[in-house]
This record gives structure tokens, C-alpha cells and sequence, in this order.
């Protein structure tokens, strides 16, 4: 059975960017319609954010009980169920996908998802093939908002052998995830990112012999040096087995498991496990999906290209989310792909001057315990665009919160425009570091100096006031000063 419709807006994709353009095409008064070849609310909801961020909360209830901070309190061995920590995982799954998707559509009469496989057949037409037939839908603007996958890299022999991404965490009644039915012995993590560092210590926390190997330097490639430094240790001391500067050679069976053949420091090594899980980051859906056909074009990294407006090259057709990739500078993360999925779905229907994105300023947060935590440049890129950069870092062990609290782990670091004293860039490793970016944030949106931070009251004792006092820190000696003293 073959169907055709109309709409204002025709949308490749149902997860958060889809949804937020699909909204505002609604609050405009506009017909919109998104569609949707695996499972609705994209990956965050069913195979990213949520369900990774609820296993590893369980891991650190886990992990504290048997290594308690505070005198008094006697170690214990948490005894869990690993089927029962699944199901409660897929249990928020479903309420989430519900709550915050499937009852919108239940709601409007104005939008609503088409089901099957999807492709643009012309500049103006999309293609959803189903079970049930094939749907046309012919749109006025087409927003392209396929989201990403995991990134699977050209190693010699991985595809002869089974391995895990981050879809292992979808729920077990997705037919394209691959469900956590059982703990894992061993597991070798190939990934030095956020990925890899928060499925590997949750693993570890959970019983896991986690070994991470990255052909980097250090782990996290691209932030600060200090971060890295500070939580690779702290990752090695829970056990957790960190192989830098490693070449994968090949992968291969081995037993009833898998073996990487790797080379590092002028030497071949031969690692083992149980399992093989790939995060080496997430690529842009864009293949299979008829941009050819329409005329839109990509950029090297394979991702769409479009200008400040989130416009390809074609005039009504837009992207945005992780489809757009690096493009404007922006990040793969799901708040970024909601607020530029309204403002495509703004740009394509109101009819009012065109809004551009500002990725200038886009926290992100890496969940692992404690948290790493940025916004803004690093030393090294003021450095490269001209600033005359002027840094400091301080541990955590100077704020009142991590000292009452007893867990001092990690540092804070903060890069001034010197000229100025504008802060461009903060970077925090610490316990709640995702908690407190926000402030920093918006801190740097309207471009606070270190006065405003330090003029600003903050409550106390709270780990919010770490921006506080590494901003005492360009001036004075954070030491000799009393409590809630600049």
C-alpha cells in the first residue's frame, strides 16, 4: 500500500532535535511530521543519556558502600542483581520515551510520526518504507535530523568477530540494541572519550575487569592536560587498566572471547577479555538516506554542511542535532540538537527574520565519578586564536565542600583573556562538576571577568564555590584565606 500527504514541515527523525522542531512548527501554527526507522525519542532516551546515566548512579551506590570515605563507617559488599538492575534500566526507558514522547503525539493533532525506513527521494520529497506499505510525504521544508551512530573504525579483523557499542545499554525489546543480559567478566574498551570512560568505570564499579586502550597520549584527547592527568589516576587506582599510545593491529577469536593485537613503544602486545566494546565516538547518520537524490550536500567528516542559520546548500532544506556534526563549531549532544531543532523549525516556517546559532558556549559533562565538566576554550585554543591567555589551576582541596564531605578528588582550572581578565574557559574535574558548569556558563555568556565571580556571594559550603576561589587564586594565595574570605 503506497500513500501520499502534505506538510509544512517534513522531518527525517524522531529524537530530541526532531521533537523540538516539531513543537515549534506546532506553536506556529504550521503542519509538521517526523519519521522514524528504528525506535521513537532517538538515542538519548533509549540507548544514551538516560539509560548510561542510571546504571552508572547504580554502580556508584555500589562502589561507595564497599569503599566508604568517612571514619566510622564499615565497608560492605552490596549484593545486586544484574537482571534486576537491567529491568529497572529499560523500566525508565519506557516512562521516559513516554512521558516526554509518546504523550506529545497523543496529544496534538498536528503532529505525528511516520514509521519505516527513511530517504528523500527529491528535494522536496521523503520516503518511509514499512511493513506496512510505503508513505510518501512531500514537504514545503524538509529538516534533516537523523542524529548519529556509534563510530566503528577500520580495524583488520573486527568485522569477522561479535563486539558492543554504546547500543548495548537500548532496552531488551529493541530489536536493533544489544540488551545487557549478562555481567561481563572482562571487557576491553577501545575509546579514550566520555563514552568509554564512564561505560568503563560503571563496568569496573559493577565487578567488571575493564582494560581502555587509545591510541592517544592520554585519555581524554583535546581537553585539559591537568583533567586528564588528574582522573587517569584516579580511574587506575579503582582498578581500572589504562593502555595510551596504543596502534590496534588486529582483532581476533580467542577462545570463547576476543584478543587485540597491539603495538606500543616500538613493541607488539596481545590484550584479552571477555568482551570488546568500541567507543571511538559517533559518527553523522547520513548514509542511505538520499541525499544524493535531493542535492545536499556534506562536509569532509561526512556530516551535513550548512551555514550559521542551519541551512544546507539547498534553500529549504535544514539540518540540525548531531547530523550537522562539528559544523558552527557545535557539539553532538542532545540540549544542542533541542535548541537549534527550534530554531531550524523557526527559520524554516515563521517568516520572520532568519536566528543564528551560538555555539560559543555549550557546557558538557562526562559522568564519571567524580564528573569532568567544561565550557568555554582551553589554554591551548585561546592560545591559537590570538588571546593572550593567562591560567590557573587549583585542586579541590582547597573547597570548603570537598573537604566536609571528605572527597577532595580532582582540580579546577581557569583561562583568562589576560588583557581583559575575561574568563573564556573553565574546566573542572570534581564531585558534581555537571552541576556546577551552568553558572560557569552563563558566566561566560555575558562575559564575566573574575571579578563577577569573585563579587558574587555564593552559598557555602557548596562546590559552586570552586569558580570562586580559583578566580582568588590569579591574585592571592588561596591558602591563607578564612572561609567565604576573597
Amino acid at each position: 500500500m503506497s500513500t501520499r500527504e502534505r506538510y509544512d514541515l517534513v522531518i527525517l527523525g524522531s529524537g530530541s532535535t526532531a521533537f523540538a522542531a516539531a513543537i515549534h512548527a506546532q506553536e506556529l501554527g504550521k503542519t509538521a511530521v517526523m519519521t522514524e526507522g528504528r525506535t521513537l525519542g532517538g538515542t538519548c532516551v533509549n540507548r544514551g543519556c538516560l539509560p548510561s546515566k542510571n546504571l552508572i548512579e547504580a554502580a556508584r551506590l555500589v562502589y561507595d558502600a564497599a569503599h566508604p570515605r568517612y571514619p566510622g563507617l564499615t565497608p560492605v559488599h552490596m549484593p545486586f542483581s544484574w537482571a534486576e538492575l537491567v529491568a529497572q534500566k529499560d523500566e525508565i526507558i519506557h516512562e521516559y520515551r513516554a512521558h516526554k514522547y509518546e504523550s506529545l503525539l497523543d496529544a496534538s493533532d498536528q503532529m505525528q510520526v511516520v514509521p519505516g525506513q527513511v530517504r528523500l527521494v527529491s528535494d522536496h520529497e521523503v520516503e518511509a518504507q514499512s511493513a506496512g506499505g510505503v508513505c510518501r510525504l512531500v514537504g514545503e521544508q524538509i529538516l534533516i535530523a537523523t542524529g548519529s551512530a556509534p563510530l566503528i573504525p577500520d580495524l583488520p579483523g573486527l568485522a569477522n568477530v561479535p563486539y558492543l557499542t554504546s547500543d548495548l545499554l537500548s532496552s531488551s525489546d529493541d530489536p536493533w540494541g544489544t540488551a545487557l543480559h549478562e555481567q561481563f567478566r572482562s571487557l576491553l574498551i577501545l575509546g579514550g572519550g566520555s563514552i568509554a570512560l564512564e561505560l568503563g568505570q560503571m563496568f569496573a564499579r559493577f565487578g567488571t575487569q575493564v582494560t581502555l586502550i587509545t591510541r592517544g597520549s592520554t585519555i581524554l584527547s583535546g581537553y585539559e592536560p591537568e583533567i586528564a592527568e588528574a582522573l587517569t589516576a584516579i580511574l587506575q587506582e579503582e582498578g581500572l587498566r589504562i593502555v595510551t599510545g596504543a596502534q590496534v593491529r588486529g582483532v581476533r577469536h580467542e577462545g570463547e572471547g576476543v584478543a587485540l593485537s597491539i603495538q606500543r613503544h616500538g613493541s607488539q602486545q596481545t590484550l584479552s577479555a571477555e568482551k570488546l566494546l568500541v567507543a571511538t565516538g559517533r559518527r553523522p547518520n547520513t548514509q542511505e538516506i538520499g541525499l544524493e537524490q535531493a542535492g545536499v550536500k556534506l562536509n569532509q567528516e561526512g556530516a551535513v554542511r550548512v551555514d550559521c542559520m542551519l541551512r544546507t546548500n539547498v534553500p529549504h532544506i535544514w539540518a540540525a542535532g548531531d547530523v550537522i556534526g562539528r559544523e558552527t563549531e557545535s557539539q553532538m549532544a542532545t540540549p544542542v540538537g533541542a535548541h537549534d531543532g527550534k530554531i531550524a523549525a523557526h527559520n524554516a516556517l515563521s517568516g520572520e527574520p532568519l536566528q543564528q546559532v551560538d555555539h560559543s558556549i555549550i557546557p558538557r559533562t562526562i559522568f564519571t565519578d567524580p564528573q569532568v565538566a567544561v565550557v568555554g576554550m582551553t589554554d591551548e585554543e585561546a592560545v591559537a586564536v590570538g588571546i593572550a591567555c593567562n591560567c590557573n589551576t587549583i585542586p579541590l582541596s582547597v573547597v570548603p565542600r570537598a573537604g566536609a564531605i571528605r572527597d577532595t578528588r580532582g582540580v579546577i582550572k581557569m583561562v583568562l583573556d589576560g588583557s581583559t581578565r575575561r574568563v573564556v574557559g573553565i574546566s573542572m574535574l570534581g564531585v558534581n562538576a555537571g552541576e556546577v558548569i551552568g553558572e560557569a556558563a552563563m558566566a561566560l555568556r555575558f562575559g564575566a571577568t573574575t571579578d563577577d565571580f569573585i563579587d558574587l556571594i555564593h552559598v557555602y559550603p557548596t562546590m559552586s564555590e570552586a569558580l570562586k576561589i580559583v578566580a582568588i587564586s590569579f591574585t592571592k594565595d588561596v591558602n591563607r584565606l578564612s572561609c567565604c574570605a576573597s
